[in-house]
């Protein structure tokens, strides 16, 4: 097979050794981690190992990280209004999101629709945060969920300040970590979050297991989302995946132990590629390139550009982008991102990211641009669009 560059580490990232290693070593162990005997002892060991490793990755006590199949079942998990704390034990009353946010918390999880309002994000793709100070002084107990970084501009939100705004109106703060957890830093108490969502593929795991984080155990969510066997101190019912998770530990031991060193190298390929980009097409527009974003990320677009034509191309060219959130992979629909930051239809359209990660280097950056090259001369040639 010919050499393909993947560009698309925001979709998913290749298992890490460590991880592969962790997961080999799991899957070699017969027992189930809630039984008693010698077999299942050694199962429960992995599986509170890498609850530690996950932890110490976001500063948090191993007891407060609850296994989950995926982000998007954490999510669920915490977007629910019987959130309980040591001071308060009504429901919540209210679920505030940005307009950005994944589509697994856009869904609204398990508040009904007419309990959910959007907060509006700047152009830049930040988080108004006036705005949200004004939504949640409309509610005495508010939810609020808002990402650290976006999947798709990966554009870094003002979450701690975010945060003390929530938490002076009496409210609680759901951060969804997905995109960031492993590339930039990821403190919990820092951050201010009461609860925080992780996946193991995006930093190297296995695809198939997430976690959800929280603060204390002041917070209690008193309506687990899958119910049973008492798994998880009984947020989380079902024997647990010990390989996946004994994965998710090792790739988090790793993301920890080189996120800061990653993060520098990975923001020096990107410069590199925008820069070539933009020499290349004068008009290429990077979004979200004013604001601070992951280190990693790129989501540019030309007028006149059609985003699956471009992904195709690309693809044919040997080099895998994709045209945003990779659940929406297969569909192309325009981004809901975009929309929310006010980019107009031209644009939208023609959205493609490309993500970086750390097996990245500047032979991959010059790939692309070679690619990109020739894709818009075709696009300059075909449509009249200046290259």
């Amino acid at each position: 097979m010919a050499h393909r560059t993947y560009l698309d580490w925001n979709a998913t990232a290749p298992l890490r050794l460590q991880a592969g290693e962790a997961h080999a070593e799991a899957c070699a162990v017969t027992g189930n981690p809630s039984s008693v005997h010698a077999e299942g002892r050694a199962a429960r060991r992995l599986v509170e190992r890498a609850r530690e490793q996950v932890a110490a990755l976001v500063a948090a006590r191993p007891a407060d990280v609850f296994f989950t199949s995926s982000g998007t079942e954490a999510n669920m998990l915490a977007l629910s209004a019987a959130i309980e704390t040591a001071g308060e034990k009504r429901p919540r009353n209210r679920l505030l999101m940005s307009a950005i946010e994944h589509s697994s918390v856009r869904s609204g999880g398990r508040f009904s629709r007419d309990m959910v309002e959007d907060v509006p994000v700047h152009s830049d793709g930040r988080v108004n945060l006036a705005a949200l100070k004004d939504a949640v002084t409309k509610w005495s107990r508010p939810l609020v969920s808002l990402m650290l970084a976006n999947n798709e501009t990966g554009v870094v939100q003002p979450v701690a300040e975010a945060a003390a705004i929530v938490h002076g109106a009496g409210g609680l703060l759901h951060v969804d970590a997905v995109q960031a957890a492993g590339r930039i830093a990821c403190d919990l108490g820092a951050l201010g979050a009461d609860l925080l969502t992780l996946s193991a593929h995006k930093m190297g795991g296995a695809k198939g297991t997430g976690a959800l984080v929280r603060r204390s155990e002041d917070i209690h969510l008193a309506d687990p989302l899958i119910r049973g066997g008492g798994q998880e101190r009984g947020m989380r019912a079902g024997t647990e995946n010990v390989a996946g998770i004994a994965a998710f530990g090792a790739a988090a031991a790793a993301a920890h132990g080189e996120w800061a060193a990653e993060a520098t190298r990975a923001a020096s390929l990107r410069d590199e590629l925008e820069a070539g980009l933009q020499a290349i097409s004068p008009q290429a527009v990077i979004f979200g390139q004013a604001a601070m974003r992951l280190p990693n990320t790129t989501l540019f677009s030309m007028p006149g550009m059609k985003a699956e034509t471009a992904v195709i191309a690309f693809d044919l060219e040997g080099v895998a982008v994709s045209s945003g959130a990779a659940c929406s992979s297969g569909k192309v629909q325009p981004s809901h991102v975009l929309a929310a930051m006010g980019i107009s239809p031209a644009l939208l359209r023609g959205a493609v990211r490309v993500s970086l990660g750390w097996e990245s280097t500047e032979t991959d950056v010059e790939r692309f641009l070679a690619a990109w090259r020739k894709l818009s001369s075709a696009l300059s040639k075909e449509h009249g669009i200046a290259a």
